[in-house]
Order: structure tokens, then sequence, then C-alpha cells
């Protein structure tokens, strides 16, 4: 894991020489702790995890700060909440100096508090996923992402006709079914990926969750989250799964938070514009990591995977998460993801919003899309005058499906 190259390595560094704190937030086991080491390389480390820098940290973090000035990487730092007032004081004290510390956390709703009531202004924070599919292989981030850079405008197509499918559909396949995590993806031993599944979720359930809820009850809380691996692509309806799994909505909504605020659950809002009046406005969600929304339902081999009756939205989410980890690694800012659903059925999968300006794309399974399949999505683009949209799907290659419309092959981005 320590040679497999991050794709924020690159932000993260530059995001050192603007601030004077960065914080790595994340899942627990994605990476975090060999990203901030990489960007950090030579700095001090503490662990919160471990008792011995929990203990000299926390006890008297005046004291400790005074000794540790600047490169500094402090892992877990949610454990310590008042460690944030006290480093506010020592960023202030040399203001204009960056890239001293670098913190890292795996539950964002506890982490994002403290900086916003501390180090507001102070402190960059990124989100690093588990692993994308070029990370794993070790080759750069995709040509595709480029776009993202500058205004997105129909010059791009011919750039976008000469991405490489650098990835055939079996290794698209593998990382579907196995997911991001590196540690059961690079470890070999027959067994192990299903046995580490099982531990990882079993310890965030009953160590991560008991620490920051002690109220709450797991029982119920794993019902959820089973049901919503089932849920994965798909506009989520909290009345009906508290009425499923017999608990009351606003639990279901806690819950959420909970299971978003821990990293395993992206929820994407609904595209609101006033160009189309019938837009659905609830919100579709899926697992960050399609190994785990997979082992969860049981699906550990590829058999397995092509009989299974949600193949298609399992592989719109895999898809989706590859889109948004490539994008978060440009330079591109005040980036949204949304979906839209109309009440007459018309669906966009991601639309996504930035500094780059608006792009809809949508996701197929299958190795060829008609132009028939896209006319919502044809319309949308005529709508707001935008200079294309894109369609991934399990092609071979990339070619135009209309004038406005680019086919780019999954295994191309």
């Amino acid at each position: 894991m320590d040679y497999l190259k991050r794709n924020l390595s690159k932000k993260v560094k530059e995001l050192l020489t603007m601030f004077p704190v960065v914080i790595i937030v994340g899942a627990r086991q994605c990476g975090k702790s060999t990203l901030a080491r990489m960007c950090g390389k030579d700095w001090k480390y503490y662990d919160l995890e471990n008792y011995r820098d929990y203990e000299r940290i926390d006890s008297d973090p005046i004291l400790f700060f005074e000794e540790n000035t600047e490169k500094v990487i402090i892992d877990e730092a949610q454990k310590s909440p008042k460690l944030f007032e006290i480093l506010r004081g020592v960023v202030d004290g040399e203001r204009k100096k960056k890239g001293r510390f670098i913190l890292t956390g795996s539950a964002s709703f506890e982490l994002l508090k403290n900086v916003s009531e501390s180090l507001a202004g102070r402190a960059a924070v990124v989100e690093l996923d588990p692993f994308k599919i070029n990370e794993f292989e070790n080759v750069a981030l995709s040509r595709f992402f480029s776009i993202f850079e500058n205004k997105i405008s129909k010059s791009n197509i011919a750039y976008l006709k000469k991405i490489p499918v650098r990835f055939k559909n079996n290794l698209l396949k593998k990382y579907f079914l196995v997911g991001g995590f590196p540690e059961p993806v690079l470890e070999k031993k027959k067994g192990f990926h299903a046995n580490w599944m099982e531990n990882y979720f079993d310890q965030y359930i009953n160590r991560d969750l008991r620490t920051f809820y002690s109220k709450l009850d797991i029982i119920k809380y794993r019902r959820v989250v089973s049901m919503l691996s089932t849920l994965s692509g798909t506009i989520v309806n909290k009345a009906e799964i508290a009425k499923s799994a017999e608990i009351g909505e606003r639990t279901v909504k806690d819950y959420m938070d909970i299971i978003s605020g821990t990293f395993f659950w992206r929820s994407l809002e609904a595209f609101r514009t006033p160009k189309i009046k019938t837009t659905q406005k609830l919100p579709k969600g899926h697992f960050s990591d399609s190994g785990l929304e997979l082992f969860l339902q049981n699906i550990q081999s590829k058999e397995e995977l092509e009989r299974c009756p949600y193949l298609g939205r399992y592989f719109e989410s895999f898809v989706a998460e590859e889109i948004i980890r490539g994008i978060r690694a440009t330079k591109a800012v005040n980036i949204q993801i949304y979906h839209l659903r109309t009440k007459a059925g018309g669906e966009i999968d991601l639309v996504v919003q930035g500094s780059f300006g608006l792009l809809p794309i949508e996701i197929k399974y299958g190795s060829s899309t008609t132009s028939r399949q896209l006319t919502f999505l044809k319309s949308f683009i005529e709508l707001h005058n935008l200079p294309y949209g894109v369609v991934i799907n399990n092609s071979d290659r990339v070619e135009m499906i209309t004038d406005k419309i680019i086919q780019i092959p999954a295994g191309a981005i």
C-alpha cells in the first residue's frame, strides 16, 4: 500500500502551501494515514487510537503544541476535541505560516464540527475515498478528468475522443466486486477478503458507533444499513424504510446521517431547475464502496454478481463513485453532485456542477447505448444550452452518439 500513489496526493500537497492545516477525512482503512505520511514525509506522527499518543496530547494539549509547532500529523483527531481550540491559538500565533499540521478523521460529523468552531479559515478539508481503479493499477488518473480543470466547452469533444480505454471489462468487474479498501484487495490469500469485510463491519458497528453513540440501538441500526445495501442506486424514501424496519422516520433520518457521516453512504440531492417543473425532490443514494455493499448482500463471486437482480444499478453506483473520486482529485472547486428524475420517469444519473460549469452524465450497464435511450438527456442539454453530455457504459470505444452526446467506456475513466 505504501507504494501506491493516491490521486489526491498532489492536491493535498498544494493545499499545504495555502493553509496552515490540512484535514483528511474518510472511512476507516481507506488510506488516510498513508496519504498523510506520504504528503508529510519525515513529519512527526501521532495516532490518537494509540493510548500513549492520546494521553500525551489530550492530557495537556498546550504543552504538546509548545513542543510540536509544525510538521506534525495527528491521526483520528476527532478523539480529542480540546486539541482544536488550542491548535487555533498555535496557528494564529504565526498566521502566515503554511503547511504546519495534517489531521485525519473517520467521523466527519464530530471532526467537522470542531473544525467549523475552531479552525474556520485556517484549515482545508479533503475527503479521501477508497481506492480508484487507476490507483490499484498504479497508473495516472484518466485524462477524462482534465475537462474539470477549466470551463467545459464544445472544444472538449475532440480531446475526449482521444481518451484511451485502459481497463478491460474483466478488470472493471474485479474491482466492482472487491471494492476499493486497499488491504483486502492487495492481500491475495484465499478467503481473506470476506473475513476482512466481516471484521471491518463488525468493528465499525461494535466499536466506532458505541464510542460516539452509546445509546444507539445497534440491532436496528444494522438492519437499516443492510436495507440500504439493497437500495443502493435508488431514490431513498425514509418513510418506507421506517415502515420496513419498524422504527420511526426520525430515527431513520438520524441513522442515515450517521451512515453518511462515517462515509459508508453517499446521498445525492435532487437537482432543482426552474426549466423542469416535475422533478422528484427525494435524494438518491448509494454505498460508497461497492465491495462492502456486495459483501452485505452475500455476493462474493463474479457468477453471483452476474445473477444479481440489481446488477444494473449497483454498477451505476460503482461508476458514479469512480467519477466522483476522479473529479475530487482535480483543481475544481464548489463541486456539487446531484441526480435528476422527473415524475414522468425521465432520469439523469449524475448532474455535476462546479467551477467548470454543468455536466450531465448518464450511466448504462450495457455495451451499447442508442440515441432513443437518451431522449431525456438530449432534452436536458438543449434546455440548459450545454455544449455536450456524457454517457458512460461498457462499450469498447469512445464515440459520438449524437452531435452533443459522447459515449465514454467505463474502462476509460
